[in-house]
């Protein structure tokens, strides 16, 4: 089955086309076919991982050579090794139980269909990533899952929230690919190849300057920074959940988000080579998941916890990669890889049962805000059951899957004092606002009696994808279990032979932490023994930093959204008045000059012309009488004309001085002439005339 794992992606890419061109009139079948081409997916992405544990993790790889060059190669290919077999299920798990949920939580939506096609198009971009064997593809792939979580979080386009918050995904996680389009061109232009192992043994030979192999990481990095929501481009994540909650989880559980961390994880023989680059991976996802767990404790939208959750975890994940780069660029050994990796594979289920949770909550009461919840747990016991599940593995409580993965993040970071207690730190605030949610949510008394009266437990399309992805997040963790089945999770998990040992004390240390931060939530939010209110007035400018997310987007709205409107601003006014004005300017003065000349050439040319033949025409009009075929007319003419000489040879030379005579032969003449103008009223017809009228 391996050698048509290439099929894996294109199952629901089919399911994609089919829908646009064929079922998108029958929306329960364009569901049922998407749903049946992912489950198709996830029985080969299954028999792939058994085919990969039975070849002891060798790699298996497929590719064809779409450029060949002299000093450059372009390839198209598949790359099955542990990592990637891993990824296929984890994704194509979450995608099965997503797709499932979706029929359900969209039942009356008017593009039913659409959204369906979206997930498998989606899924598509996020499978090809996976089992990508280059850095060209992984990037055509990257942007795939960048339009398509546009395309999704922007569903409910007809709501500014949603449009503005696919925007805002798109435009940021953008600013990330930039530089890890910068990463590529020095991989092709210094490497000559983008395929991964090809570039991994080129970096590790000790041929390229360690300035280009730490530029190099570094730009890759940002391209992780941007999709897997890390500091300073984390703020696209949380407003991502104006989107339908079923993407939501797929975003958050085991696709967009898990991209970055898992193109880390790819690119780790990379990042090895250059310590300062691996230094810089682990400080920012400890800042960011610093950040985003401290924002997480006082957020009163269920779906925003969640989300800032996620960017959290995203953290601890990216800070465990960073740290192992570090340490073994100065030859120490670090279980960073095994753990930041296992922490995605565990991640994935009971996030995504979290948001599904979350969504099930939203579509019994119709509200997002937790503080209008409150006691749900005795009407949706499903719901409440595995959303807590979830809840206690994300704390890290022994022995759900969340406790095996964050106990190895934990170990990773014990040999680095700020590191270490950064991540206890962030493992308690993990804990208190989940439970806290848990409880304001589930617990007490309804704070909305309404909503709680119409609160009702969702569908089986909806709980049994719950209660699936609860048995994972108690379970799936099981593989890390020292000496249980070490050989597994290192197989999975690490391109070396890593064994995991149980440090009691860390298993103990993180487990008092974990609980601690759930008691301090009980008796705030259950007991209330101390009054959350209370605190929040006492730290009161904490609790407002906090609750404005460290006003992360005013900041970025003065230093660089504003300045970029008025820069825009200013440019489309220079444009709009001094461009287009010039431009707009000269057609007027154009048209202006035109309307001149043609005045000039009716008036003065044509007028002249016209002017002339008219002269010529009465002039011929005049003319033309003397022409009457008439003998008489001209005899009588030729009369008038010798007495008009004759009478003026007469008074010319009866003349004294200035005076003229007038004579009866003049008064003759004028006769004469009144005699020939009568005649030329009446004048008879011209032969011309006369045949015409024939």
């Amino acid at each position: 089955m391996t050698e048509f794992s290439f099929l894996i992606p294109l199952l629901p890419l089919f399911s994609f086309v089919m829908i646009i061109f064929f079922l998108r009139w029958k929306e329960m079948l364009s569901a049922v076919f998407s749903i049946v081409m992912i489950l198709a997916a996830w029985v080969m992405s299954i028999i792939v991982l058994i085919e990969t544990i039975a070849r002891h993790g060798d790699n298996y790889e497929a590719f064809y050579k779409f450029v060949d060059l002299p000093n450059f190669v372009l390839e198209i290919g598949v790359l099955i090794d542990p990592l990637t077999a891993i990824m296929l299920v984890v994704v194509t798990t979450v995608g099965a139980c997503v797709e499932i949920y979706s029929v359900g939580y969209m039942h009356n939506d008017p593009r039913f269909s659409r959204f369906f096609a979206y997930l498998s198009l989606f899924l598509f971009s996020m499978l090809g990533l996976v089992v990508a064997n280059n850095f060209f593809m992984i990037f055509i792939f990257w942007e795939l899952v960048g339009l398509t979580s546009y395309l999704l979080i922007g569903f409910w386009f007809e709501k500014k929230s949603a449009a503005d918050a696919c925007k805002k995904a798109f435009i940021t996680t953008r600013m990330g690919d930039l530089g890890f389009l910068v990463g590529l061109f020095i991989i092709g232009i210094y490497f000559g190849t983008f395929n991964y192992l090809r570039v991994f043994d080129i970096a590790g030979s000790g041929m390229i300057p360690a300035g280009i192999l730490t530029a190099a990481a570094i730009f890759v990095f940002c391209g992780a920074v941007g999709k897997s929501a890390q500091w300073p481009l984390h703020v696209w994540l949380p407003d991502a959940m104006e989107g339908p909650t079923p993407v939501s989880a797929l975003i958050h559980a085991a696709t967009m988000v898990a991209a970055g961390v898992y193109l880390v994880a790819r690119s780790m023989p990379l990042f090895v080579t250059s310590g300062d680059a691996s230094m810089v991976v682990a400080i920012i996802g400890l800042i960011t998941s610093f950040i985003a767990a401290s924002i997480g404790l006082v957020q009163n939208d269920i779906k925003r916890v969640l989300a800032y959750s996620t960017v959290s975890q995203l953290g601890y994940m990216i800070m465990a990669l960073g740290l192992y780069g570090y340490d073994h660029f100065h030859g120490q050994h670090s279980p960073g890889f095994y753990a930041g990796t296992f922490h995605l594979y565990t991640h994935a289920f009971f996030k995504g049962l979290l948001f599904l949770g979350a969504g099930s909550v939203i579509h019994a009461v119709h509200t997002n805000d937790i503080q209008e919840m409150g006691g749900l747990g005795r009407k949706m016991k499903k719901t409440a059951l595995t959303f807590m599940i979830a809840s206690l593995s994300i704390a890290g409580i022994f022995p759900l899957s969340g406790f095996w993965s964050k106990d190895e993040i934990v170990a990773a970071a014990s040999h680095h004092p700020v590191f270490f207690i950064g991540t206890l730190t962030i493992a308690f605030m993990t804990a208190f606002y989940m439970w806290r949610l848990c409880f304001l949510t589930f617990f007490g008394e309804p704070r909305d009696q309404h909503r709680y009266d119409h609160a009702h437990e969702s569908p089986n399309n909806m709980t049994y994808p719950l209660i699936f992805l609860a048995v994972l997040s108690v379970c799936a963790g099981w593989v890390g279990v020292p000496y249980l089945s070490h050989g597994f999770a290192s197989f999975v998990f690490h391109d070396e032979a890593y064994h995991p040992h149980p440090n009691y004390l860390l298993w103990a240390v993180s487990t008092i932490v974990g609980g601690g931060g759930i008691i301090l939530a009980y008796l705030m939010y259950y007991k209330k023994s101390i009054s959350a209110d209370a605190m929040a007035n006492r730290f009161k400018r904490i609790y407002k930093l906090l609750y404005n997310k460290w006003y992360f987007d005013e900041i970025y709205q003065k230093i660089l959204i504003d300045p970029v409107m008025s820069i825009a601003s200013f440019m489309w006014k220079f444009d709009a008045n001094v461009i287009d004005g010039a431009v707009n300017g000269t057609g007027w003065l154009t048209i202006k000059w035109s309307d001149i000349k043609e005045w000039f050439d009716t008036w003065i040319v044509d007028g002249a012309v016209n002017g002339t033949g008219w002269i010529v025409r009465q002039g011929a009009n005049i003319l033309r009488f003397l022409q009457t075929g008439s003998m008489q007319f001209y005899a009588l003419f030729i009369a008038a004309l010798v007495v008009l000489f004759g009478i003026y040879r007469f008074e010319t030379s009866m003349m004294e001085g200035d005076e003229p005579i007038f004579t009866i032969g003049f008064i003759i003449a004028v006769v004469l002439l009144a005699v020939a103008a009568k005649l030329l009223q009446g004048r008879p017809q011209t032969d011309r005339q006369a045949e015409s009228e024939e």
